[in-house]
Protein backbone atom coordinates (compact mmCIF):
# COMPACT_ATOMS: atom_id res chain seq x y z
CA UNK A 1 0.00 0.00 0.00
CA UNK A 2 1.28 3.47 -0.86
CA UNK A 3 0.12 6.54 1.01
CA UNK A 4 1.08 10.21 0.99
CA UNK A 5 2.71 12.05 3.86
CA UNK A 6 3.72 15.66 4.43
CA UNK A 7 7.50 15.95 4.22
CA UNK A 8 10.05 18.75 4.44
CA UNK A 9 11.62 17.85 1.09
CA UNK A 10 12.60 20.87 -1.04
CA UNK A 11 12.91 20.79 -4.83
CA UNK A 12 16.17 22.34 -5.93
CA UNK A 13 16.18 24.37 -9.15
CA UNK A 14 19.18 25.27 -11.29
CA UNK A 15 21.86 25.51 -8.63
CA UNK A 16 21.39 22.62 -6.23
CA UNK A 17 21.30 23.68 -2.57
CA UNK A 18 21.62 21.10 0.21
CA UNK A 19 18.65 22.28 2.26
CA UNK A 20 15.67 19.93 2.26
CA UNK A 21 16.67 17.69 5.18
CA UNK A 22 18.39 20.07 7.59
CA UNK A 23 21.73 20.29 5.77
CA UNK A 24 23.39 23.64 5.16
CA UNK A 25 26.49 24.29 3.10
CA UNK A 26 27.65 26.40 0.19
CA UNK A 27 25.61 25.58 -2.96
CA UNK A 28 27.31 23.62 -5.72
CA UNK A 29 26.49 23.86 -9.39
CA UNK A 30 24.81 20.65 -10.54
CA UNK A 31 23.36 20.10 -14.00
CA UNK A 32 20.58 17.68 -15.03
CA UNK A 33 21.84 14.26 -16.24
CA UNK A 34 22.54 14.15 -19.97
CA UNK A 35 19.84 11.66 -20.97
CA UNK A 36 19.17 11.01 -24.66
CA UNK A 37 15.42 11.66 -24.62
CA UNK A 38 14.66 9.98 -27.95
CA UNK A 39 16.63 6.86 -27.09
CA UNK A 40 14.96 6.69 -23.68
CA UNK A 41 11.52 6.56 -25.30
CA UNK A 42 12.54 3.81 -27.73
CA UNK A 43 14.28 1.77 -25.05
CA UNK A 44 11.29 2.05 -22.72
CA UNK A 45 9.12 0.44 -25.40
CA UNK A 46 11.72 -2.26 -26.05
CA UNK A 47 11.72 -3.06 -22.35
CA UNK A 48 8.03 -2.92 -21.49
CA UNK A 49 5.91 -2.99 -24.68
CA UNK A 50 5.75 -6.76 -24.92
CA UNK A 51 2.98 -6.94 -27.53
CA UNK A 52 4.68 -4.43 -29.82
CA UNK A 53 1.69 -2.13 -30.31
CA UNK A 54 3.69 0.97 -29.40
CA UNK A 55 1.97 1.60 -26.05
CA UNK A 56 2.64 0.25 -22.57
CA UNK A 57 -0.77 -0.25 -20.99
CA UNK A 58 -2.94 -2.71 -19.11
CA UNK A 59 -0.99 -5.71 -17.81
CA UNK A 60 2.18 -4.29 -19.37
CA UNK A 61 1.82 -1.18 -17.24
CA UNK A 62 1.40 -3.33 -14.14
CA UNK A 63 4.85 -4.75 -14.89
CA UNK A 64 6.35 -1.29 -15.40
CA UNK A 65 5.98 0.24 -11.91
CA UNK A 66 7.88 3.45 -12.66
CA UNK A 67 5.76 4.23 -15.71
CA UNK A 68 2.61 3.42 -13.76
CA UNK A 69 3.68 5.68 -10.90
CA UNK A 70 4.25 8.55 -13.35
CA UNK A 71 1.20 7.95 -15.55
CA UNK A 72 -0.32 11.31 -14.58
CA UNK A 73 2.58 13.16 -16.23
CA UNK A 74 3.30 10.65 -18.99
CA UNK A 75 -0.12 9.93 -20.47
CA UNK A 76 -0.80 13.18 -22.31
CA UNK A 77 -3.37 11.77 -24.76
CA UNK A 78 -5.46 10.09 -22.06
CA UNK A 79 -5.38 6.60 -23.54
CA UNK A 80 -4.34 5.00 -20.28
CA UNK A 81 -0.93 4.00 -21.60
CA UNK A 82 2.58 5.28 -22.26
CA UNK A 83 4.23 5.64 -25.68
CA UNK A 84 7.83 6.27 -26.72
CA UNK A 85 6.92 9.84 -27.62
CA UNK A 86 5.45 10.44 -24.17
CA UNK A 87 8.55 9.13 -22.42
CA UNK A 88 10.71 11.32 -24.66
CA UNK A 89 8.58 14.38 -23.89
CA UNK A 90 8.83 13.72 -20.16
CA UNK A 91 12.62 13.44 -20.26
CA UNK A 92 12.76 16.71 -22.19
CA UNK A 93 10.57 18.33 -19.51
CA UNK A 94 13.05 17.29 -16.78
CA UNK A 95 15.88 18.78 -18.80
CA UNK A 96 14.01 22.02 -19.43
CA UNK A 97 13.33 22.38 -15.70
CA UNK A 98 17.10 22.74 -15.13
CA UNK A 99 16.84 20.80 -11.88
CA UNK A 100 20.26 19.35 -11.16
CA UNK A 101 19.48 17.76 -7.81
CA UNK A 102 16.42 17.66 -5.60
CA UNK A 103 15.74 16.54 -2.06
CA UNK A 104 13.75 13.34 -1.91
CA UNK A 105 12.25 11.48 1.01
CA UNK A 106 9.76 8.77 1.91
CA UNK A 107 8.44 6.82 4.88
CA UNK A 108 8.48 3.03 5.25
CA UNK A 109 5.89 1.22 7.34
CA UNK A 110 5.15 -2.43 8.04
CA UNK A 111 1.47 -3.20 8.49
CA UNK A 112 0.88 0.40 9.52
CA UNK A 113 3.77 0.77 11.96
CA UNK A 114 7.08 2.58 11.27
CA UNK A 115 9.78 0.23 10.00
CA UNK A 116 13.30 1.22 11.04
CA UNK A 117 16.53 -0.01 9.49
CA UNK A 118 15.06 -0.62 6.04
CA UNK A 119 17.33 0.24 3.12
CA UNK A 120 15.46 2.02 0.34
CA UNK A 121 16.97 2.23 -3.13
CA UNK A 122 15.59 4.34 -5.95
CA UNK A 123 17.09 2.50 -8.93
CA UNK A 124 16.95 4.43 -12.21
CA UNK A 125 15.24 2.71 -15.13
CA UNK A 126 17.71 1.11 -17.55
CA UNK A 127 16.08 2.85 -20.51
CA UNK A 128 17.31 6.20 -19.15
CA UNK A 129 20.94 5.23 -19.77
CA UNK A 130 23.86 5.41 -17.38
CA UNK A 131 23.83 9.13 -16.54
CA UNK A 132 21.35 8.83 -13.66
CA UNK A 133 22.67 7.22 -10.49
CA UNK A 134 20.73 5.36 -7.82
CA UNK A 135 19.67 7.17 -4.65
CA UNK A 136 19.64 5.31 -1.35
CA UNK A 137 18.72 5.85 2.29
CA UNK A 138 17.93 3.97 5.50
CA UNK A 139 14.77 4.45 7.54
CA UNK A 140 15.06 5.86 11.06
CA UNK A 141 12.98 4.93 14.11
CA UNK A 142 10.00 6.76 12.59
CA UNK A 143 10.41 5.04 9.24
CA UNK A 144 11.59 8.28 7.63
CA UNK A 145 14.10 8.01 4.80
CA UNK A 146 16.22 10.75 3.23
CA UNK A 147 17.40 9.58 -0.19
CA UNK A 148 20.63 10.68 -1.80
CA UNK A 149 23.17 9.60 -4.40
CA UNK A 150 26.06 8.06 -2.43
CA UNK A 151 29.12 10.32 -2.18
CA UNK A 152 27.40 13.07 -4.17
CA UNK A 153 27.89 16.74 -3.40
CA UNK A 154 25.44 18.29 -2.86
CA UNK A 155 23.20 15.46 -1.66
CA UNK A 156 19.87 14.61 -3.23
CA UNK A 157 18.47 12.79 -6.24
CA UNK A 158 18.25 13.47 -9.97
CA UNK A 159 14.97 13.78 -11.86
CA UNK A 160 14.04 10.43 -13.32
CA UNK A 161 11.92 7.31 -13.30
CA UNK A 162 12.88 4.78 -10.66
CA UNK A 163 12.23 1.25 -9.48
CA UNK A 164 11.87 1.36 -5.70
CA UNK A 165 13.50 -1.47 -3.78
CA UNK A 166 13.08 -1.86 0.00
CA UNK A 167 15.24 -4.33 1.88
CA UNK A 168 15.95 -5.28 5.47
CA UNK A 169 18.24 -8.16 6.29
CA UNK A 170 18.67 -9.90 9.61
CA UNK A 171 21.37 -12.51 10.04
CA UNK A 172 22.11 -12.22 6.35
CA UNK A 173 18.53 -13.14 5.43
CA UNK A 174 16.05 -10.86 3.69
CA UNK A 175 13.01 -10.18 5.87
CA UNK A 176 10.93 -8.29 3.31
CA UNK A 177 9.11 -10.10 0.46
CA UNK A 178 10.63 -10.07 -3.03
CA UNK A 179 7.73 -8.00 -4.40
CA UNK A 180 9.27 -5.05 -2.56
CA UNK A 181 12.91 -5.61 -3.58
CA UNK A 182 14.32 -8.16 -6.05
CA UNK A 183 10.99 -8.44 -7.91
CA UNK A 184 9.68 -5.03 -6.96
CA UNK A 185 6.24 -3.80 -7.86
CA UNK A 186 7.06 -0.29 -6.59
CA UNK A 187 7.99 2.63 -8.79
CA UNK A 188 8.43 6.38 -8.52
CA UNK A 189 9.12 9.54 -10.47
CA UNK A 190 11.42 12.22 -9.10
CA UNK A 191 10.51 15.58 -10.61
CA UNK A 192 9.30 18.99 -9.48
CA UNK A 193 5.73 18.25 -10.55
CA UNK A 194 5.62 14.50 -9.91
CA UNK A 195 2.59 13.11 -8.12
CA UNK A 196 3.09 13.26 -4.36
CA UNK A 197 6.50 14.92 -4.52
CA UNK A 198 5.51 17.73 -2.14
CA UNK A 199 3.57 15.52 0.27
CA UNK A 200 6.03 12.64 0.00
CA UNK A 201 5.20 8.96 -0.22
CA UNK A 202 4.64 6.32 2.45
CA UNK A 203 5.30 2.71 1.50
CA UNK A 204 3.16 0.59 3.81
CA UNK A 205 4.50 -2.93 3.31
CA UNK A 206 1.95 -5.68 3.88
CA UNK A 207 3.34 -9.09 4.85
Amino acid sequence: MIQRFRSCGVVLLGVAIAAGWGCSRKPSRVYPPGINASSAGKEAMAQYDTDGDGVVKGEELDKAPSLKAAIQNLDKNGDGGVSAEEVTARVEAWQESRIGRMSLGCVVRHNGSPLSGAEVTYEPEKFLGEEIKASVGTSDENGVVSLTIPESDPPGAACGLYLVRISKKEGGQETIPAKYNTETTLGAEAAQDAAGIEEGVTYDLQY
